[in-house]
């Protein structure tokens, strides 16, 4: 065999080699990049829409997201279902946005202890419920391929500043003597107004 019939062979084989392992690869589902970015939580294998895994969704300051398992009561059931589920998990974000708020007001302005801000956000959590996001709607709803039902239920930036400031204000009143630990110059509503405002982060 000569030089060059050589060189054409180790070519050839290098090109074989190649081919099965793309093969191999296709089969095992080894090429990660084919894997989804989210799935159905009830359906691993199934693609979902990327609001399913906590994606932020234009127009929503606030969400969370609820399920509801596959029911012979039909689809309006199932999406009551998952939407009052939505509501209890969308109490704990509203939490945490509120809380956020208040860090974030504590961080600009330096007015109160690392102590006194734990108590605030502890008597602000507790004010904080489903039944207390009366302007929470569904912004988004799915069902996977094997019958489950999944709602997005949010709050718009308005709303949600709106229900801040609202909660705010009735802690205030609760707790007096914490708030009064913060500027003291301001009235209860300017200060729960300004802190209303703050952006929390991550949301």
């Amino acid at each position: 065999m000569t030089a060059s019939h050589k060189r054409n062979a180790v070519v050839l084989s290098a090109l074989a080699l190649a081919l099965t392992a793309c093969s191999f690869g296709a089969k095992d589902g080894g090429d990660s990049r084919a894997a989804a970015d989210c799935v159905f939580p009830d359906s691993p294998k199934d693609a979902a829409p990327a609001w399913i895994c906590d994606a932020p969704v234009e127009g929503v300051a606030v969400s969370a997201v609820g399920a509801a398992n596959k029911s012979a009561a039909g689809a309006s059931f199932m999406k009551d279902q998952a939407a009052a589920d939505a509501r209890v998990k969308l109490a704990q974000q509203m939490k945490v946005h509120v809380n956020n708020m208040i860090k974030q007001y504590v961080e600009t302005t330096g007015a109160a202890s690392s102590e006194t801000v734990d108590k605030v956000n502890t008597s602000v959590s507790k004010l904080i419920t489903s039944e207390t996001l009366s302007g929470s709607r569904v912004f988004r709803s799915t069902v996977s391929p094997k019958g489950d039902m999944y709602v997005l239920v949010g709050l718009d930036p308005t709303v949600a500043k709106e229900a801040a400031e609202k909660v705010l204000k009735t802690s205030m009143n609760n707790e007096r003597a914490l708030w009064q630990q913060f500027k003291a110059s301001k009235s209860q509503d300017e200060l729960a107004a300004e802190i209303a405002k703050m952006k929390a982060d991550g949301q």
